[in-house]
């Protein structure tokens, strides 16, 4: 193994040309944490905001992302072995240490989850950090049950998506919003029950169809959106804020008693690797692998394409997750 790696490296927030591939050391482990071979990682839209110059606690040069797929190469802990397939995210990934951009990253073993699949690495790149939010979403902050109606808010995005798969799983009726026409298809062939055109007047559509409210929503465009969510929900529903696609997350001059309905509950979601377990991760990855779920990947990029990539990710035109995938060979 050389000690010098390929990273996407941003010196300070800045255009998508602002994320330059350039040569770093492979970083070395201390016990406890671990060095993983990335072979692919998904693109989030925290990456954007850092790039961007809006997130919180960022500190530059940093080498971003906020999750990987790969293999271990070294944890000197032993917590886990050489060649093990894992997923890391979050965690303080691209804010207080270098992220998942990179053919190699050190990551805390805490923020590290084994797996076993014959997946490829495209579609394991697009799972870890999508499902982790979804999959919380809908347990942590919504305590979603069978047979209650939900609604999310930004439908077409990777989490919205991936919140969709899970909740017909688990028995919901799904009604899902799109700004763009073309993208309802998208969800109609992953099973929501009710397409919803995002024009501004979500709730008056969804009273059409549940006079009485929506259960629960996820909330995933922002603020922007935020009144017209918690007006879809009914008397002792709850709003997930989960997501800010618009880059738009505070609410200026928030006067609880005049924003919030009456009787309806507002929450958030903010996860971590470890809200997602294991077995979670590993029943998805089976599941997938069975043809029981479609991974919603909107696009696959080498490394060298980090800057498309990126402008892809910012227009938000996509539908699904966007993924770089590394070559088996790289890195060796």
């Amino acid at each position: 193994m050389t000690n010098l790696m390929q990273a996407v490296v941003l010196n300070a927030p800045g255009p998508p040309e602002a994320l330059t591939l350039q040569t770093r050391p492979v970083p070395v482990p201390a016990p406890g944490w671990v060095l993983i071979r990335v072979r692919a990682f998904g693109l989030n839209q925290s990456e954007l905001h850092l790039r961007l110059g809006v997130a919180e606690n960022a500190a530059f040069p940093i080498i971003p992302g906020i999750e990987a797929v790969g293999v271990v190469t070294d944890c000197p802990g032993g917590e886990f072995q050489a060649g093990q397939q894992v997923a890391t995210m979050m965690g303080g990934m691209s804010r207080q240490f270098d992220g998942g951009y990179a053919e190699y990253t050190c990551v805390p073993a805490g923020q590290v989850i084994p797996f076993r699949s014959d997946l490829d690495w495209a579609t394991l790149g697009a799972i870890p950090e999508m499902l982790q939010t979804a999959h919380g979403s809908l347990t942590v902050g919504l305590n979603a049950q069978a047979g209650q109606t939900l609604l999310i808010r930004g439908g077409t995005s990777s989490v919205g998506l991936t919140a969709a798969l899970l909740a017909k799983q688990r028995g919901l009726t799904v009604l899902s919003t799109t700004r763009s026409p073309h993208k309802a298809a998208v969800l109609e062939a992953l099973g929501v029950d009710h397409v919803l055109s995002d024009n501004g007047t979500v709730a008056q559509q969804v009273r059409a169809l549940f006079p009485e409210g929506v259960h629960g929503a996820i909330e995933l465009v922002g603020t922007p959106t935020l009144p017209d969510t918690l007006r879809s929900v009914g008397l002792h529903g709850t709003v997930c804020f989960t997501g800010m696609l618009s880059n738009e997350w505070t609410v200026k001059e928030f006067y609880p008693i005049g924003y919030l309905p009456r009787g309806v509950r507002l929450t958030a979601y903010s996860g971590e690797a470890t809200d997602l377990l294991a077995p979670v991760l590993q029943q998805f990855l089976d599941d997938v692998a069975r043809g029981q779920i479609q991974v919603p990947i909107a696009r696959t990029y080498p490394m060298t394409q980090i800057v498309e990539a990126h402008r892809t990710l910012e227009a938000g035109a996509h539908s699904g997750k966007l993924v770089v995938v590394l070559p088996e060979d790289q890195g060796d």
